[in-house]
């Protein structure tokens, strides 16, 4: 009988191991250098719904149309207003950027960076950008702007069409850190989008780093850089620095040299 009640336990507790792993909550362990899935131990079921669970019911979520934001996305800029952005030079003020009648927004030249009243951690991120026509200048200085997740870590913007530049500062790049995969960009003056995967860096109590964050983007659909480690912020000059953070802001560099970098149709959900 003993024998039985252990056995029952131990399947028992596999079952509830295997819904925590499909969950995400049981990471595989390294075991004599070996990983290793501890809810896969014990006793093997014979029967099919002996690894079959219904519970707890994952969330639905309607995606969007033509598009439009998912159904739990948090829209930060429809196109309509700069309400949930403010300039970055004091956190406070008005965003001071164009607001366009197409539903898009374009850096103001010398204004300074913007970015989101809300904060974020780890996250999916869509959002749209567009390189300016008539094309001006070359390198770094044709229309460079950047995405800044969590205001530290920058995903490059910049026209690459026909402008040859540093490849960890090329489009799509970890500024100064990971160069992409391939170069998707779209013509010049078209639409391109970022689909990101955010997951922050942890920290442990001294404010030291104990798990880098990392990145993934989609570039027009092309995978650019797949679940890639941040090593640090992203300098233009200087080495990554890792300052201990939680939350940031998403924030959108204004380049200073007339970049006329535009953005549209930005939304997030958090993870």
């Amino acid at each position: 009988m003993k024998k039985l009640l252990t056995l029952i336990t131990l399947f028992s507790l596999s079952i509830v191991l295997g819904q925590e792993a499909i969950l995400g909550e049981t990471p595989g362990i390294v075991r004599d250098g070996v990983i290793v899935h501890p809810e896969y131990e014990g006793p093997e079921p014979t029967k099919p719904k002996a690894t079959e669970f219904y519970e707890p019911k994952v969330p639905k979520v309607t995606p969007g149309k033509n598009g439009s934001p998912p159904s739990d996305a948090i829209v930060l800029f429809d196109g309509t207003s700069f309400d949930g952005w403010v300039s970055s030079k004091d956190g406070t003020s008005a965003a001071p950027w164009h607001l366009n009648d197409d539903g898009s927004m374009t850096v103001a030249d010398r204004t300074g960076d913007i970015q989101t009243k809300q904060k974020f951690g780890d996250m999916q991120l869509h959002i749209e950008w567009r390189s300016p026509l008539p094309v001006q200048r070359d390198n770094q200085n044709r229309g460079n702007s950047g995405i800044f997740i969590s205001g530290l870590y920058e995903i490059q913007v910049l026209d690459q069409n026909d402008n040859p530049t540093y490849v960890n500062g090329q489009v799509g790049s970890i500024y100064k850190q990971g160069p992409p995969l391939a170069m998707a960009s779209v013509p010049t003056g078209d639409w391109n989008t970022y689909d990101i995967v955010y997951h922050a860096p942890e920290f442990n109590t001294k404010g030291e780093k104990i798990k880098s964050g990392t990145v993934t983007v989609i570039h027009n659909g092309v995978l650019i850089q797949d679940h890639t480690e941040i090593k640090g912020t992203t300098p233009y000059i200087g080495w990554p620095k890792n300052p201990a953070h939680g939350k940031g802001p998403l924030k959108l560099q204004d380049h200073g040299d007339d970049s006329r970098v535009s953005y549209r149709n930005i939304w997030v959900r958090e993870l």
